[in-house]
């Protein structure tokens, strides 16, 4: 029953029978055939469907609910034998929101000098997809906002707190400024996320509370792309301070604090909320706790 089950997440996941068939490397008459045995086997039907997928009936997300959980559970009891077996080893997922990218090495690169038999995939999402990732089991962990949106379930690491510069050039309009507020961010043209990233609504909630909302010249779903327009000094952009610290300043690049009101928002690993986790999702817990140390050593 778990292969099928596992189907099933995978039709939560793409919403599309050919594209789940895919996903998990089976033909759709196959993939269709085994959610079709799940219902017999469970005697309810789990899926509206006509010619196509329309969504799953209430007791197919009951089902659902189960399946995350005991696929999880199988999955972790397979890990956990080959790691008895073999000591650490497989590949982590990891999902991260664009501005916290740049701190994953932080997790990263301590997790494989401890266990240099892991790999890991890192992907960029936004806060709403990483949520669902983890939950569909798509990824082990995601980096993302903890304190902005609901979370649900999940179980947090806080990691650090992700406060607002202006980056701009020195010769820039509020260029030569020590601080700005956000009210005078909002009178200058910007290069800003698109609007389905949390950050972008934070900006904006910000720049709204201060009496305007700025109209980006520019949006894009990477922060790379908004650095390096910035990096030209004929843009201006709202960045994380860390973030800001990992790409680099140069000579005539700056990162002024924003003020007025001054707004953090804590970021943090998100991991399914099922115990036991596997060996991988415990020791990259254990491995974002001591990061947290480190990042906060007065706390």
């Amino acid at each position: 029953m778990i292969d099928k089950l596992e189907f099933l997440l995978a039709l939560a996941r793409e919403q599309n029978f050919s594209k789940a068939a895919e996903q998990c490397g089976v033909t759709q008459p196959t993939f269709s055939a085994a959610i079709k045995q799940l219902e017999d086997t469970l005697g309810v039907m789990l899926v509206q469907r006509t010619s196509r997928f329309i969504g799953f009936t209430t007791e197919g997300e009951h089902v659902l609910d189960w399946a995350r959980g005991i696929v999880a559970d199988a999955r972790a009891m397979r890990q956990d034998l080959q790691t008895l077996k073999k000591g650490l080893a497989g590949r982590l997922r990891i999902a991260a929101i664009p501005t916290a990218l740049a701190m994953v090495s932080a997790l990263t690169t301590p997790f494989r000098a401890r266990h240099p038999n892991v790999k890991f995939t890192i992907l960029s999402r936004t806060s709403i997809e990483i949520l669902s990732m983890v939950e569909n089991l798509e990824v082990d962990a995601g980096l993302t906002y903890i304190d902005n949106e609901p979370l649900g379930r999940m179980r947090s690491v806080p990691l650090y707190l992700e406060q607002y510069r202006l980056l701009t050039s020195e010769s820039s309009p509020l260029g030569d400024r020590a601080q700005v507020t956000w009210a005078e961010v909002a009178t200058i043209p910007l290069c800003l996320l698109t609007p389905d990233m949390q950050n972008r609504r934070i900006i904006d909630r910000l720049l709204g509370t201060a009496g305007d909302r700025a109209e980006p010249t520019l949006e894009s779903n990477s922060m790379i792309v908004l650095f390096s327009h910035v990096r030209t000094g004929r843009w201006a952009t709202v960045m994380p301070e860390k973030l800001a610290d990992t790409l680099g300043l140069t000579d005539h690049l700056r990162a002024i604090p924003i003020v007025e009101p001054s707004a953090v928002h804590q970021i943090g690993l998100v991991v399914p909320p099922r115990e036991p986790m596997t060996p991988l999702s415990t020791a990259l817990v254990s491995e974002a706790t001591q990061l947290a140390k480190v990042l906060n050593p007065a706390s």
